[in-house]
C-alpha cells in the first residue's frame, strides 16, 4: 500500500501538475543535529515552483520522523542541518522502503552534517555508493540550465558537489554538499544573500523537484 501511494502520486504528478496538490516534508532524525534549520526554505521554494513552473505543490511543510509510515505520504522529503544524524535500525529500514518505494530524498548539507551522514547513509543502503553526478546529468537541466550545482555559502571554500545513490537504475537520495541551497531558499532577510544568488539556489531547487517528480 505504502509503495502504492507513493507510485500514485508521482504518476499523478506527472499527468498534471496544476490540477493535483503534491504534498512534500522535512525529514525530523534524532542525535542532535538541528534539523529544524532553515525553517522557511522549503515552502519558499514550493511557492517559487508553484509561481515559476506552474505546479500546485503544497506549501505548508510538515516534519516528518524519518521511521514513522508518514513518510510514505510525501513523495518528495528536504533533509537539512549542521550536526550529528543517527538513524536507528528500523528508521534506517524504514527510509531503504520508502526510497526503493518510489519516494525521493535531497540532503543539503548545511555546514557539518557531511562526515555523520555518510555513515548514516550506509546503514540504510550497505551497498550503494553515493556517485558523484556529472554536469551533463539531466537534474541541472531540467527548466535552468546550470554547469553543476551553484555556490550559494562558502563553508569551507571547496567546490559544491551533487552525490546520488542509484537503485535500479533511478536516483533515490540526492546529496548536495558545499553549496548550501537550502540556505538560499531561505526569507531574504535570513541570510542577506544577494538576490542572484537566491534566485540560484531557487533554480535548482525547482530542477530537482522537478527531476525528483517526473524520472
Amino acid at each position: 500500500m505504502k509503495k502504492c501511494i507513493l507510485a500514485i502520486l508521482a504518476f499523478c504528478f506527472a499527468i498534471n501538475a496544476q490540477s493535483q496538490s503534491y504534498p512534500i516534508a522535512v525529514l525530523k532524525y534524532s542525535g542532535g543535529g538541528d534539523y529544524y534549520a532553515n525553517p522557511t526554505a522549503l515552502q519558499n521554494l514550493a511557492k517559487f515552483c508553484n509561481a515559476n513552473l506552474g505546479t500546485n505543490i503544497v506549501t505548508e511543510t510538515p516534519y516528518v520522523e524519518v521511521g514513522s509510515p508518514d513518510i510514505f505520504l510525501y513523495p518528495f522529503i528536504h533533509m537539512t542541518g549542521h550536526g550529528n544524524v543517527v538513524f536507528s535500525a528500523q528508521e534506517a529500514e524504514n527510509l531503504r522502503n520508502y526510497l526503493t518505494g518510489g519516494g525521493f530524498l535531497h540532503i543539503d548539507d548545511n555546514y557539518g552534517m557531511d562526515e555523520f551522514i555518510r555513515v548514516e547513509l550506509k546503514k540504510v543502503f550497505p551497498n550503494n555508493e553515493l556517485v558523484e553526478l556529472p554536469f551533463d546529468h539531466e537534474i541541472f537541466h531540467q527548466k535552468y540550465d546550470f554547469n553543476g550545482l551553484p555556490k550559494i555559502h562558502e563553508h569551507d571554500g571547496e567546490r559544491p558537489q551533487a552525490f546520488g545513490i542509484i537503485v535500479d537504475g533511478r536516483i533515490v537520495c540526492l546529496y548536495t554538499f558545499e553549496t548550501d541551497l537550502s540556505d538560499g531558499w531561505e526569507d531574504p532577510e535570513v541570510h542577506n544573500d544577494p538576490e542572484n544568488k537566491r534566485q540560484e539556489a531557487l533554480k535548482m531547487g525547482a530542477n530537482i523537484l522537478t527531476y525528483a517528480f517526473l524520472q
